[in-house]
């Protein structure tokens, strides 16, 4: 008797675990569905920004250090922005961390341009594996929501990027800046259009509420 109520107490405390589960799943969901158009903006600003610092891979060191730290803090600026008005999804934190991080690095490189750039270089490989471990984190956090996948794709190649810059150092320091970064912005901008498509596709389909 004591054996069968452990297992039916175990059974009803799994079925809860998945209602919890699939009850936030549908409230991101929702979330991201009601504010697509935030995450569709948030994309384009990212992919813009990517194609920007691929375009400035050959300035002189303290130009483009400037022209970074810019797009950096501009990034910064409206991912957090995205995260206080695309209400409350399960990825607000970290995508407010994420934003918090651009605006110091991008503070740092715009406002500090005699810094060594070796020095930069090392920042950047940093910023961008914890960029990588902070998207998967968010990643899972949204995880079944369609897209979700786009944004592990995204924090993977931050990981991969910073790894690579790393590695070669201190050589990296010629070329890594310009291109590397403005790809990852490319992969991070992606990972979000790939959501508000998802977010316009739920919300097409789901039926407006009787006035």
């Amino acid at each position: 008797m004591v054996e069968r109520m452990s297992q039916a107490a175990m059974h009803a405390g799994i079925a809860d675990t998945r209602k919890q589960v699939r009850d936030g799943v549908a409230k991101a969901e929702a979330q991201i569905a009601e504010h697509w158009v935030w995450y569709l903006i948030l994309g384009i600003v990212l992919c813009l920004a990517g194609l920007a610092a691929i375009a400035f891979p050959y300035l002189s060191t303290i130009a483009a250090k400037i022209a970074l730290g810019w797009i950096f803090l501009v990034s910064g600026v409206v991912t957090i922005a995205h995260a206080f008005s695309a209400g409350e999804w399960r990825g607000f934190l970290v995508n407010l961390l994420i934003g918090i991080l651009y605006v110091i690095v991008g503070g740092y490189l715009a406002f500090l341009p005699f810094a060594g750039i070796l020095t930069l270089t090392i920042l950047v490989a940093a910023l961008f594996l914890t960029d990588g471990l902070l998207e998967a984190i968010m990643a899972f956090s949204i995880r079944p929501q369609e897209g979700w996948g786009w944004v592990l794709v995204s924090s993977l190649a931050a990981v991969a990027v910073g790894v690579l810059i790393a590695l070669h150092l201190p050589s990296s320091a010629t070329w890594a800046i310009g291109a590397l970064v403005g790809i990852k912005m490319i992969f991070a901008g992606s990972s979000f259009i790939a959501l508000a498509i998802g977010g316009h596709r739920l919300a097409a389909r789901t039926p407006s509420p009787a006035v």
